[in-house]
């Protein structure tokens, strides 16, 4: 009787550690060849509270080489900070810089008209916007961050009228690439904002 009921005990021990398992597995975290993008947009970004600006046309984001593809790149500062590497089972949806293209778009039609490179009007200023940075920085085996940045230039008529560098670091959740994921997100919103309010603030209404 001892040994029956040892035997019902240790598979019902089995079959808990095998649904635990199964349950961990259908995680985001945890299954093979996981695709990330930036998520749904944070609510700031599509209030028309603000005071709306005129038309601006952007062009797609651009981005150095190692930027125009869809590897999910990491770097593990704590061993070597000029070493960048990519998950192997880990990728973005789309290229980084277009997935900040999209993002831009729609941070800033919530303030005025966006033209893209392909509209014929020149009068209205250009912004340019380069990714230059883009990453999941590891300062510790088990803490992470997104690490953002992006150079803007705004120009009318071949005329610049000013540029600046962007940057913004967000904590990662966790140090996979989920948590990698969800920290590069909010990094991307930050800039994002901080762009909107310096071309916000620029006298774009005189030069229409």
């Amino acid at each position: 009787m001892a040994d029956i009921t040892m035997k019902r005990a240790l598979a019902a021990c089995a079959l808990a550690c095998a649904a635990l398992l199964t349950g961990c597995a259908s995680t985001p975290a945890a299954m093979p060849n996981a695709h990330y993008d930036l998520g749904m947009p944070p609510v700031t970004t599509t209030t028309t509270g603000a005071s709306p600006m005129p038309p601006v046309k952007l062009l797609a984001v651009s981005a150095p080489r190692n930027l125009e593809t869809d590897g999910f790149t990491y770097r593990l500062s704590y061993v070597d900070a000029q070493r960048a590497g990519t998950y192997s089972d880990s990728h973005w949806t789309m290229p980084p810089a277009q997935l900040l293209t999209q993002r831009l778009r729609e941070a800033l039609a919530a303030r005025g008209p966006i033209l893209s490179g392909a509209d014929p009007v020149r009068a209205v200023p250009l912004l340019e916007v380069e990714l230059t940075s883009f990453e999941q920085v590891f300062d510790a085996p088990e803490q992470s961050h997104g690490a953002v940045s992006v150079r803007a230039t705004l120009t009318q008529q071949g005329r610049v009228l000013s540029q600046r560098t962007f940057a913004a670091n967000a904590p990662a959740s966790s140090a996979d690439a989920s948590g990698g994921a969800r920290a590069l997100a909010a990094a991307s919103d930050d800039v994002i904002a901080q762009l909107s309010a310096w071309l916000a603030a620029q006298p774009l209404a005189a030069s229409r």
